[in-house]
């Protein structure tokens, strides 16, 4: 259960955080449930979230996605959420001692990849274990993909 599965049919994605592929390098990826209140999960079904600036933090033995804008559902009233709100990640015991353990150890950095909801309709976060990187490992990765791109024209061409 800990590692996510990459078919379309499984789930459908809300959000994804393109961002966290440029700033980190992903290292190990885990799967965790989400508790939300009811008008969040209305908002996540319109697809009113931004995972940009949000990461996870463990506290007391208990994982928390931080910084996470749900915005307010568009239908709703004086019962809405706080945008920001810290929101509790469900994870295993085991799970939850590995990542203080890589966390705390290593200097890792938990962030969200995306927010999609399961086949069930269980909405679901997808956390990666990351290393930020420097500013010259950015550039080499853009010259890798540029190459690449060059790579695929010519052989296009070649055809």
């Amino acid at each position: 259960m800990t590692k996510t599965h990459d078919t379309e049919d499984q789930y459908k994605v809300v959000a994804t955080n393109r961002k966290a592929y440029h700033d980190y390098f992903i290292e190990e990826k885990f799967e965790a449930g989400v508790i939300l209140r009811g008008t969040e999960v209305k908002s996540l079904r319109e697809g009113r979230v931004n995972l940009q600036d949000s990461y996870a933090s463990v506290d007391d033995g208990e994982v928390y996605l931080q910084h996470c804008h749900i915005s307010p559902y568009s239908h709703g009233n004086l019962m809405n959420h706080d945008p920001l709100r810290k929101r509790k990640l469900l994870l295993h015991r085991k799970e939850i001692n590995k990542l203080i353990g890589k966390t705390q150890l290593k200097g890792l950095t938990l962030v969200p990849l995306r927010i999609y909801f399961s086949k069930r309709g269980h909405a679901k976060v997808e956390l990666a274990l990351a290393k930020g990187k420097k500013q010259y490992d950015r550039r080499e990765s853009i010259k890798a993909r540029e190459a690449g791109r060059e790579v695929e024209r010519a052989i296009k061409q070649r055809k």
